[in-house]
């Protein structure tokens, strides 16, 4: 019996399992780069994971970080941020009911800390400062912080557990001097949103916030000794289902790009 067309068969399929075997692998390749597009962790093409996060912010930050917020998802396509902002507080309180988010950025350390078990390791991103806000022009011709003791002038504070409440609170305090608020607003824009429509003559904002609305109210500075510090801490939610990507968003609020965005917004450095 001749042996001829069984090695002739042989070779055959050798021929073909080598031309099948690159194929395969290019197959496989695909078949990865589907199912990472499909899933929230894949890699954008700027590096960071792939996912839809929700960043839960202080409401002083509602205008830099849509600014910071565009700039990232341009940079890392895939990637979709929807920011959630209101006093620190709140926030606070979101977290400890338990909202779906992957991010945690509140307006001072205080509060951050108070949810160390709800965090991972908080980083300080920017610093702010406070200023007085008046009426455009000031009609009321508020000078400094004793002014807002004037009985005649209408004055709006963040409420004390607030934090630029708890700031204001801390510079009037030191300077010894009594204010009686018209009203005590939950968060910082609600403060100069009361200015900005004439509803109150003064109240205490962060400098940045004031900046904002430049057309509609003027800030009066409160000198360096006489002033308060706001720090900004960033973290991660441990209950995040995105965690890398959410890994990579808090570390890029500390890197160049982030960091001159929100100092053209007048943030201080870390």
């Amino acid at each position: 019996m001749s042996l001829a067309p069984t090695r002739r068969r042989a070779a055959t399929a050798l021929v073909t399992a080598a031309l099948l075997l690159p194929l395969a692998a290019c197959g496989g390749k695909d078949d990865a780069k589907d199912s990472g597009s499909a899933a929230t962790d894949g890699a954008s093409s700027g590096g960071a994971p792939k996912a839809q996060l929700t960043v839960l912010a202080a409401a002083s930050l509602t205008d830099v970080f849509k600014t910071a917020g565009a700039a990232y998802e341009k940079a890392n396509p895939g990637t979709e941020l929807t920011f959630s902002f209101a006093g620190s507080q709140e926030l606070a309180a979101q977290v400890n009911q338990g909202a779906p988010a992957d991010a945690l950025v509140t307006a001072d350390t205080k509060t951050m800390d108070g949810l160390s078990s709800d965090t991972g390791t908080p980083t300080v991103i920017a610093k702010n400062r406070l200023v007085i806000a008046t009426g455009e022009g000031n009609p009321e011709k508020v000078g400094d912080l004793k002014d807002l003791a004037d009985p005649k002038l209408k004055v709006v504070l963040a409420a004390p557990e607030v934090p630029v409440g708890r700031y204001s609170k801390q510079v009037l305090d030191a300077r010894k001097i009594e204010v009686k608020p018209v009203s005590q607003e939950p968060n910082v824009r609600a403060v100069l949103s009361k200015v900005e429509l004439g509803e109150a003559d003064a109240g205490i904002v962060y400098k940045t916030d004031a900046a904002t609305a430049t057309d509609k109210v003027d800030a009066v500075e409160i000198p360096d000794a006489q002033n308060a510090i706001a720090q900004y801490p960033a973290a991660t939610l441990k209950t995040s289902k995105n965690a890398d990507a959410a890994t990579a968003f808090v570390t890029w609020l500390s890197g160049p790009e982030a960091q001159k965005i929100l100092q053209a917004a007048g943030f201080q450095k870390p």
